[in-house]
């Protein structure tokens, strides 16, 4: 019996496995706004931070700054360019200094800090796009002349005729 449970847990260790490895990869990124050292303050140039980052739907901006001076403010385009903090958008603002904001749309976001403070540089526009589709395999180098798709059923058949044979083996030393 205890045998049983043995092949039992490695049969299921072995699906786990495989399901972990065909799983889709789920891959958001949390920015910390200006790097963690920085964080939400004055006399930081937001846009050279924000250059060459890609921000992709299901990212996640972090804001961390003086609860008691600053705030986080969501606004459209023109007001960002303004500074006019008077009718944002969203207020993300919790009271805590350490603010989340989910990038959940594709599109741009634009971001000031009110009571005078984006006029210090504390504003920062990203632009939220689609992340890319995950690479290609590259095609397999056939010399047996065989098509595409009898390749493709060659590699959906591996898997399932290893269980199979294991799942034989199994049995096969069970009854000697």
């Amino acid at each position: 019996m205890e045998r049983s449970k043995v092949t039992t847990t490695m049969a299921m260790a072995a699906v786990g496995l495989a399901l972990l490895f065909m799983a889709p990869q789920a891959d958001a990124t949390r920015f910390i706004v200006g790097g963690g050292g920085v964080g939400w303050t004055t006399n930081v140039n937001y846009t050279v931070w924000a250059q060459g980052k890609h921000f992709y739907n299901g990212d996640w901006l972090f804001f961390v700054y003086d609860r008691n001076q600053m705030n986080v403010l969501e606004v459209n385009k023109t007001d960002y360019e303004s500074c006019n903090s008077d009718h944002p958008l969203h207020n993300w603002t919790t009271g805590a200094g350490r603010d989340v904001v989910p990038l959940n749309v594709t599109r741009h976001y634009y971001f000031i800090s009110g009571k005078g403070f984006c006029y210090g540089g504390m504003k920062v526009a990203v632009r939220v796009e689609n992340p890319p589709p995950p690479p290609k395999a590259a095609p397999l180098n056939d010399k047996s002349g065989s098509s595409p798709s009898a390749t493709f059923y060659r590699g959906q058949l591996v898997l399932p005729a290893a269980f199979a044979i294991a799942a034989l083996w199994d049995t096969f030393v069970r009854i000697w």
